[in-house]
């Protein structure tokens, strides 16, 4: 059996093997595993179905993900074989579920359309290299900058889930004032170092093992009758609110038989086609589309770089294929009733654990399809305890800031502005769209006009264009 998976996903000329490969997709799926219960939660406040209560509802919207998931992934480990996970995107179900229907008051029915819309046009423009053609359009320094602008943006997720930063009025970030009270930002503190203690030793398997730890510290300490603070809440007298249940995972999530019926909301989205404005759903469509293309861009080329995958101009060989995966994940998320199906910035915890081929990415699908019996066990993990390993990743990932050319004006102005873009306005895409704009103008400045090939300054004017339909008010305006 070995040996047919090391066949099957040429191990061997990737200088890895069975036991690598399943370790770092068991340490994906568990860095990623919140998403099972996470976009549930957002998409039941946007899609609601008449004969299901609330619960139900969720618990719907929770096989979706797992199946749009475990899909998109399986297509990812055999047909591209590359170590990718993918499963509905944070943000965009945001986007689906409190932009799209709830402000704007669109049918959720007809948000799902405008998802399937977009995954058959990934389909059509992936198979004839159109994605490709874009993404190497990318200026070469944006490429360099993603991994390190990536891992500024993994930093700020993992610092807040561990309760390290807390949100504040005046500078919009702060430490968290009640450190010393909150067992979990201490619990995750002390379970980081200890991760980086386990890595540093070279101790297979170390990010598993944190979390694993700081897991089991955090239920015996919710045992012992320990509260969780949430930092960013202050009470009227300035005294922050405490928040019982939140030192362990969401373990009472429990799923009945009709809550696996998802019957109502596969082919959901074919009515929504059905008196639609084609302006305001082209604009949906587009903005859906735009996110999803850069995002997925952004973190196939920064995780890729991690690997070693990318060439030697930043560009990730047969990039089509994973591309194609995350194209067919958004259609049949889209079918089946959930929002678009991203690649995950998650599987960088994977790729260090050393997953270097599909079987990585299999393993996190057959983790997924398992997670339908156990869900209550996959949302076992505590959040701060599972984002310890994002905060791992985010330092490792800094070190690709080598490969910029800091002494040159036209490289280190976008790609600072990648770096920086991304944590500060929570959006890979708009990192990237910051160093496309930069690039160009920056190259003409200095006299360079040349070098910058045509398709880069239309890929500047879409980002400029893409800005104006998400902050002019032009999308509401066509609905």
């Amino acid at each position: 059996m070995a040996g047919t998976l090391a066949e099957f996903f040429e191990l061997d000329e990737h200088d890895t093997d069975v036991s690598t490969e399943i370790l770092a997709g068991v340490t994906t799926f568990l860095t990623m595993s919140y998403i099972v219960v996470v976009n549930p939660a957002i998409l039941s406040a946007a899609i609601s179905i008449d004969s299901r209560t609330t619960g139900q509802t969720i618990q719907m919207l929770a096989v979706v993900t797992i199946i749009s998931a475990a899909t998109a992934t399986l297509v990812m480990a055999l047909y591209a074989n590359r170590p990718f996970a993918q499963a509905p995107g944070l943000g965009l179900n945001a986007f689906f579920a409190f932009t799209v229907v709830l402000g704007l008051g669109v049918p959720w029915q007809t948000a799902l359309a405008a998802v399937v819309v977009e995954g058959v046009v990934f389909i059509i423009l992936t198979a004839v290299g159109a994605r490709e053609y874009i993404i190497k359009l990318f200026p070469e320094p944006v490429k360099f900058a993603v991994g390190a602008g990536i891992g500024l943006f993994l930093a700020i997720i993992g610092l807040e889930a561990m309760h390290v930063v807390a949100s504040d009025p005046a500078t919009f970030l702060q430490f968290n004032p009640v450190f010393a009270s909150d067992p979990i930002a201490i619990i995750s503190v002390v379970g980081l170092f200890v991760t980086f203690a386990l890595y540093s030793a070279d101790v297979p398997g170390s990010i598993i093992i944190g979390i694993a730890l700081t897991t089991i510290v955090s239920y015996a300490a919710s045992a012992l009758g320990y509260s969780a603070i949430d930092p960013s809440v202050p009470a009227l007298d300035g005294v922050f609110l405490y928040t019982p249940a939140s030192l362990t995972g969401q373990t009472d999530v429990v799923y009945s038989a009709a809550g696996y019926d998802i019957t109502p909301l596969v082919g959901a989205f074919l009515s929504g086609f059905s008196n639609v404005d084609a302006l305001g759903f082209s604009l949906i469509v587009f903005t859906f589309f735009f996110v999803d293309f850069f995002d997925t861009a952004g973190t196939l080329t920064g995780v890729s770089q991690i690997a070693g995958f990318l060439d030697e101009d930043g560009n990730l060989p047969e990039i089509d294929k994973p591309l194609m995966a995350d194209a067919v994940g958004t259609t049949v998320g889209g079918i089946i009733g959930t929002s678009t199906v991203t690649t995950y910035i998650e599987s960088a915890t994977g790729v260090e654990e050393g997953g270097r081929t599909g079987l990585t990415a299999l393993v996190v699908a057959l983790l997924f399809l398992a997670s339908l019996a156990l869900v209550p066990l996959a949302a076992a993990v505590p959040l701060h305890a599972s984002h310890i390993a994002l905060v791992v990743i985010a330092v490792l990932m800094l070190r690709n800031i080598v490969d910029i050319r800091w002494n040159d004006l036209s490289h280190a102005v976008p790609a600072g502005l990648t770096m920086f873009i991304m944590p500060f306005t929570y959006s890979i895409s708009y990192g990237i769209a910051a160093g496309i704009i930069a690039y160009p103008v920056v190259k003409a400045a200095q006299g360079e006009y040349r070098d910058v090939h045509a398709g880069q300054w239309v890929l500047a004017a879409a980002f400029v264009f893409y800005f104006f339909v998400r902050t002019s008010g032009l999308l509401a305006g066509a609905l």
